[in-house]
């Protein structure tokens, strides 16, 4: 098995193409987007459900990116405690000096 950094390294890592969250109201709610999908085209034409779904588009875009900057700022800022807490383990593991032992 790699490890997750050879992993990252040979791109084989790739959480946003696998993940399915598990909200028991995720597939009805894809299924009902699926079918009003396919109403506003039928209700609109080919060409102006074109239009409709190039603003879809760019609405993603920017969802996309907004995820993005959210998931970046959530590691740093679960690495930075992680750092925090490694900074201070010398005040929660004792040493020969205090006299106490693990």
């Amino acid at each position: 098995m790699n490890s997750i950094l050879e992993a990252l390294y040979r791109g084989q890592l790739n959480p946003d193409e696998t993940i399915v969250p598990s909200n028991p109201e995720y597939r009805p709610l894809g299924r009902q987007i699926g079918a009003m999908t396919e109403q506003w085209r039928n209700r609109l034409g080919e060409e102006t459900f074109r239009e409709l779904e190039e603003y879809f588009d760019l609405c993603d875009s920017v969802d996309s990116m907004h995820v993005e900057a959210a998931f970046i700022h959530g590691f740093r800022l679960g690495a930075n405690m992680i750092i925090e807490v490694m900074s201070r383990r010398e005040e929660l593991v004792p040493n020969a000096a205090s006299g106490v032992s693990l």
